[in-house]
């Protein structure tokens, strides 16, 4: 039998391949799947998207990034994680998602997880290691609203470009980052914009140099905003609010519903791992990053459950170096 990872890292986004850099220079046995493409969430973040950092801040491994911008975009970003993978030939299996995670305590080679992954075409394979790191985010996992209409193909909680929505009414729905760039960019694109926020105004949270633009927007008319305003329901052509002069109706050809995401959890509790069910906090190690099953850890977004605006790359990048940091010696005395 092939014997089991010291490390086996699912994601393979910034926070999974810097934990497979703190692997690979430790010495340890390690591989990283990931479900679908390398950077999977960057990869399907809006294509003229700009990171809101500095290029510095997305470094991972001590390669630096080198870009002529202040802060790069996304096809740079994609570029520079390619480059990370081939310079340290980091072993990622891409296109296989987990689907069992399973303990096998008392194995006799120290084995204490079986990992089952499901690749393109159903084929099946199993993993053991050691140890487990789940680097998983959250952009997968949007926040429904659960209201009748979501599921139709005009609505989305994703967004992607602006040129396909010209000259057509769009709404928006939410009160942070990306709704607000993306309501700019479509009413720059020439889209007819309504602006839909649950809360009194929009989140504290909007970065400094987006604020005052998607502010003076509204103030002048060019992008309506509806606050303390929900959608109760999506219409073929239209969206049915709630609004505190009563119910309401917008028209709109296309929604996008960009209401924050959450991470999946349910590997985790299946596995023992205890998680808040108000927060999706997996009970962790603030120092080591373990959770309460021995030889299971969280880095990135994960760490943080639905408090997305916690971690982000800057400080997920150094998840890596804790959790290695605190395997090592065992997996040194495991080996003897």
């Amino acid at each position: 039998m092939t014997p089991p990872l010291d490390i086996l890292v699912v994601g393979a986004g910034p926070s999974g391949l810097a934990t497979a850099i703190a692997a690979h220079q430790a010495g340890l046995a390690y591989e990283v799947v990931e479900k679908g493409v390398l950077v999977n969430s960057i990869f399907h973040f809006p294509r003229h998207m700009t990171f809101f950092t500095t290029a510095e801040l997305l470094e991972i491994g001590g390669l630096p990034f080198v870009t002529p911008y202040e802060k790069p975009t996304q096809a740079e970003g994609l570029k520079y994680y390619r480059k990370v993978v081939e310079a340290y030939h980091l072993r990622v299996a891409l296109g296989e998602e987990v689907v069992a995670l399973r303990r096998t305590e008392g194995a006799g080679d120290g084995a204490r997880f079986e990992v089952e992954t499901r690749g393109r075409g159903g084929t099946a394979s199993v993993r053991r290691a050691r140890n487990v790191v789940f680097a998983t985010g959250y952009y997968d996992h949007p926040n429904r609203l659960e209201i009748p209409g979501e599921d139709q193909p005009h609505v989305s909680h994703y967004y992607s470009e602006a040129h396909g929505y010209f000259r057509k009414q769009v709404v928006v729905v939410g009160g942070k980052n990306s709704a607000a760039i993306a309501a700019l960019e479509l009413y720059r694109g020439g889209a007819q914009v309504t602006l839909v926020h649950r809360r009194p105004q929009l989140a504290d949270s909007i970065k400094y140099w987006i604020r005052p633009d998607i502010e003076n927007r509204i103030k002048e008319g060019s992008i309506p905003a509806r606050f303390e305003t929900c959608v109760t329901e999506i219409r073929e052509r239209s969206v049915v609010l709630a609004a505190p002069a009563g119910p309401d109706e917008v028209p709109a050809d296309h929604v996008f519903l960009l209401t924050g995401y959450h991470p999946d959890t349910r590997l985790l509790a299946a596995a023992g791992v205890r998680i808040d069910s108000a927060t999706l906090v997996p009970e962790h190690d603030s120092a080591s990053l373990e959770t309460n099953v021995p030889g299971l850890f969280l880095a990135g977004a994960l760490v943080s459950g639905k408090q997305t605006s916690r971690i982000f790359i800057e400080n997920g990048r150094f998840h890596g170096e804790a959790i290695v940091g605190a395997i090592t010696g065992r997996v040194l005395t495991a080996r003897e």
